[in-house]
């Protein structure tokens, strides 16, 4: 992917975001999965499907674990994924390192607002998993937030 795809469909995860019903106490994401032949895979964002669903989560779950496009995708998330949840078993960052995606691009780290120290990048690059950062996308992403960070 080039950055110019890399942006496109980060703005588009970012789209996704704002469809998140708004919560106190948690983020508004939207996820993006995106075969190697530039096409869209799945997608998901925040309380999609429940309360408790997070975007990388819900838009993995769309696919069976062996779906061979997974193999060469790339997954953008609006934000870090999760390294420490209350909610459910998995994190997104286990979830992401269970399947065969080797590439994810976010645009802003976790703050530490809801989690001390979201470790989501550092876990997915001591596993060999590429991450990009696009920080230039961070204030879009924040400000479907901006509930939470008033």
């Amino acid at each position: 992917m080039t950055l110019a795809e890399d942006r496109a469909w980060m703005e588009r995860a970012i789209d996704l975001s704002r469809k998140c019903p708004p919560a106190e106490g948690a983020f508004s994401v939207g996820a993006i999965i995106v075969g190697d032949d530039g096409e869209e895979v799945a997608h998901g964002y925040s309380r999609e499907t429940d309360a408790h669903v997070h975007a990388e989560e819900s838009a993995l779950a769309k696919l069976p674990v062996d779906d061979n496009r997974l193999a060469g995708a790339t997954i953008y998330s609006t934000l870090e994924p999760c390294s420490e949840r209350r909610s459910r078993p998995l994190t997104c960052t286990q979830l992401i390192l269970r399947s065969p995606i080797r590439r994810v691009v976010i645009a802003w780290r976790e703050p530490s607002l809801l989690v001390a120290d979201c470790v989501g990048v550092e876990k997915l690059r001591e596993a060999g998993v590429e991450v990009l950062e696009l920080p230039d996308l961070a204030d879009a992403a924040r400000a479907v937030n901006a509930h939470l960070l008033e």
